[in-house]
Parts: structure tokens; sequence; C-alpha cells
């Protein structure tokens, strides 16, 4: 069975291939990312970054990262769940105004605003073709699970006694 360290280090990995599939979306397919979309990378981003920090740390701290990467997912697969309901209707807006200067005003946004920063123009109600089937915020939902899931297993895994991972 594989160690937790190697669980959380693919989840990292997979984490931050979804925010380079989103740059490269933002960047060569011109889909700007609206508030919503934003959420969703700051999500993956803290999943990324605990998994990271977590993975050289004893089990318990691995666990107890798992299951605050297990937060950041859930908070990520709502605001996907919510960016799905709002393309379903678009006579509903995400809140651009509401929710773009407070995201644009936060320091990652200032440091990395190629990734974090809300393009002015995007609508979180805009649907953009989907990628096999499925919408942006519906891949975004069905990974969000998917490591929700991974996470959980690190955070139920029972440890031996004298299992030093």
């Amino acid at each position: 069975m594989k160690s937790s360290k190697h669980i959380l280090l693919a989840v990292a990995f997979i984490a931050l291939a979804i925010l380079g599939g989103a740059l490269y979306l933002q960047y060569f397919k011109d889909m700007q990312p609206c508030p919503l979309c934003i959420l969703q990378r700051y999500a993956f981003a803290i999943i990324a970054i605990i998994c990271l920090v977590s993975a050289s740390m004893p089990d318990a701290i691995r666990k107890a990262s798992a299951a605050i990467g297990i937060l950041a997912g859930l908070g990520g697969a709502a605001t996907a769940g919510w960016h799905i309901w709002v393309i379903a209707h678009p006579a509903t807006t995400c809140g651009r105004d509401a929710l773009e200067a407070p995201l644009n005003a936060l320091p990652t946004a200032t440091l990395l605003p190629s990734v974090f920063k809300v393009d002015a123009w995007a609508l979180c109600s805009a649907a953009y073709d989907p990628i096999l089937g499925l919408s942006l915020p519906q891949w975004s939902l069905v990974w969000f699970v998917i490591l929700i899931v991974i996470m959980g297993k690190v955070l139920f895994k029972r440890t031996n006694r004298g299992d030093f991972e």
C-alpha cells in the first residue's frame, strides 16, 4: 500500500496540474476567469500547498492536514456547484461586482495576477464550449470530489504501531 506521503504528493501534483490547465485555457484558449473560477483556483492552490507541506511531516500531522485539505476541497466543490447552477440559470449573477474587488485586493492577486486576478469582463454565467462533454465548473467539481476521496483515504488510514512512514 502506498504511504500517505506519496498519496499527498500525488494530490498536490494533481491540484497543480489542474491550476496549470486553468492557466492554459486562460492564456491559450482565451477563457478568462470569473470570480467563481478564481475561488476554485484558490481551493486547488490551498490543497496543493497543504499536501506539499504535510508530505514531509509525521503521520499524525498528515492526517490533520488531510482534514484541512478536505475542508478546502469541500469549499471548492461548493463553489463549483454554485458555478454550475449559475451557468444553468444565466439570469442569475455570480455577484461579479461584489466579488471582483475583494478578490483582486488580496495580496495573491497582486503578487500572482496571472493566476489569481479576476478578469473585469469575465462573467460567471458565460458558458464556454464543453471539454469532453463537461463544462469547466463540472470538471472542477469532479476533481474536487476525487481529491476529497483521496485525502479521506489519508485521513482514515489505519496506522500500525511502529509504522513510521
